[in-house]
């Protein structure tokens, strides 16, 4: 499966949608929200530019890719009138790929548009914003033409499925998993982590040349506290999704083959990963850089509803490539009463990196 053609979160704003089922991610970015806009404020007084160009990076679909941007327009239209400086042009460009449901942001732009104008945050010429579809691993702007780059909860997508995970008849090597796991082979977690390496160096070396100098980087991602995978909540998320297809599969409602086609392009690194990669890149320096947990999740209905309403809005395009609309809706169902069961024996906390990079 061509992750970079098929992969997108739930488009819309029905109840299954991104939109409807991203509060997650929204409460993870409150949580570092003080970080985010402490950076872009230093960046505009130490560069005080007329036009503040601003990349969202896998923005997905739904209200959030706005509330990142209002946050912005209204902290440095703050430090404007602290300074008695005009406020600049803003422009805002929304990047995910070509499969994102762009349409779904834009027709809230009247009424963002509304808010801020309204709200006096900048006058109405004042703010622009633009889609970029296309993948981050690889070039999207211009060279020196970005001030601040936001990216959350985007990262821990990989490019692709690590191909190494299969031998040379095209067969598994991580047979009954999704993902890295307890008892993945040792080859399983090298290709992960050399997936990971491959598409961060990447990632890193584009931004590099589209950021000018003394422009920052914000990053949140899915990741892990160990340097090992045991502590991993993003192992768990998945060891559940495996379950849920087994369970299907020894009722006879999933085909065993399709099972095996499906495995996660993803990684959740730890702090070490991230900055190795980043020293050996060599165009940033740090300016923070470590672990933080999000909302705890406990034995109730609402919980167990809310995670798995959060990973079918990330999940169910996929699946939707290899079973009818019927099969889905059988595939979470049991992934819920697995949630429901793994919350009954304790608690659940997702771990998110934060990461934030100055251009030398």
């Amino acid at each position: 499966m061509d992750v970079g053609r098929t992969f997108h979160m739930n488009g819309g704003l029905g109840d299954t949608s991104y939109a409807k089922n991203s509060s997650l991610q929204r409460g993870n970015r409150e949580m570092v929200r003080h970080v985010i806009l402490e950076a872009m404020v230093d960046v505009y007084t130490s560069l005080s530019p007329p036009c503040l160009k601003i990349a969202d990076l896998g923005c997905a679909s739904g209200p959030n890719a706005f509330s990142l941007a209002e946050d912005i327009v209204g902290a440095v239209k703050e430090v404007c009138q602290k300074m008695t400086r005009p406020v600049p042009e803003f422009l805002v460009l929304l990047n995910d790929l070509p499969s994102n449901d762009f349409n779904s942001i834009f027709v809230g732009l009247p009424d963002f548009i509304d808010r801020i104008v309204g709200g006096r945050l900048v006058d109405g010429s004042s703010f622009f914003l633009m889609g970029v579809p296309g993948s981050f691993y690889g070039r999207l702007f211009p060279s020196n033409s970005l001030h601040f780059i936001h990216s959350a909860h985007s990262l821990h997508w990989l490019s692709q499925v690590p191909s190494s995970l299969f031998d040379e008849d095209g067969k598994s090597i991580n047979k009954g998993k999704l993902y890295l796991s307890a008892t993945s082979p040792p080859l399983v977690q090298k290709a992960y982590l050399m997936q990971f390496q491959n598409d961060f160096s990447l990632f890193l070396k584009s931004r590099s040349k589209e950021l000018v100098a003394g422009g920052k980087m914000v990053l949140i991602t899915m990741g892990r506290r160990s340097r090992d995978h045991s502590d991993s909540s993003a192992t768990l998320l998945w060891d559940l999704l495996a379950e849920a297809f087994a369970t299907m599969v020894s009722k006879g409602e999933i085909e065993e083959e399709k099972f095996d086609l499906y495995n996660a392009h993803f990684y959740a690194p730890c702090v070490e990963e991230i900055e190795a990669e980043v020293k050996r890149e060599g165009s940033f320096t740090f300016e923070h850089l470590g672990a933080f947990e999000g909302r705890t999740f406990k034995e109730n209905a609402e919980d167990a509803g809310i995670i798995t309403m959060t990973i079918r809005a990330i999940q169910e395009p996929l699946l939707r490539h290899l079973f009818t609309e019927a099969v889905v809706d059988m595939f979470f169902q049991t992934f819920h009463q697995l949630v429901e069961r793994e919350l009954a024996q304790r608690e659940h906390k997702a771990i998110s990196i934060l990461l934030v990079l100055r251009k030398l």
